[in-house]
């Protein structure tokens, strides 16, 4: 996140309040990763359509069908761990790229410019816990996407280097 970006914190208000609305999920989910997909790649993960918060592309290989699918996706790290929030804007099913990698546990990140490999397996008890501590304090809208998510307690996943 750039310096001006943090120091505007009247932005960033109004960027969380945007994306934690169902219109706004709907726009990031739909809209922002399909130009993500392209803009992360282009400018080796210098910028995304958020620009407010970190992004990187995600691909899995499809759980049924087999075929590799990238998502971008906001991220926080945790030590050498990236850690991911599957909430799908509050939906109240799983995202594809979380039923994807259930199914097929190794992944591929796109970060910072370089193509790693990773093992995903999700958060549990305290683990969870600190970790969507942590997922709140980058991005606030996860307590209203929790909500509107209902019994769907919205996993917390944890990226592990395979290599």
């Amino acid at each position: 996140m750039s310096k001006k970006l943090q120091n505007d914190s009247g932005l960033i208000r109004l960027l969380t309040w945007f994306g934690s609305t169902k219109a706004g999920a709907w726009t990031i989910i739909t809209l922002g990763t399909r130009i993500d997909r392209w803009l992360i790649k282009f400018t080796d993960g210098r910028f995304n359509s958020t620009f407010a918060w970190p992004c990187l592309l995600l691909t899995t290989k499809g759980a049924k069908s087999g075929v590799p699918r990238t998502v971008a996706l906001v991220y926080i790290t945790d030590g050498g761990d990236i850690v991911l929030i599957a909430s799908k804007g509050g939906n109240l099913r799983h995202p594809a790229w979380y039923v994807n990698l259930k199914a097929n546990p190794e992944v591929e990140i796109f970060i910072n410019g370089k193509a790693r490999n990773y093992i995903a397996s999700d958060a549990e008890g305290e683990e969870r816990d600190r970790l969507w501590g942590r997922a709140l304090e980058l991005y606030s809208g996860y307590e209203k996407y929790q909500k509107r998510a209902g019994d769907r307690k919205i996993p917390v996943v944890v990226l592990k280097p395979s290599n």
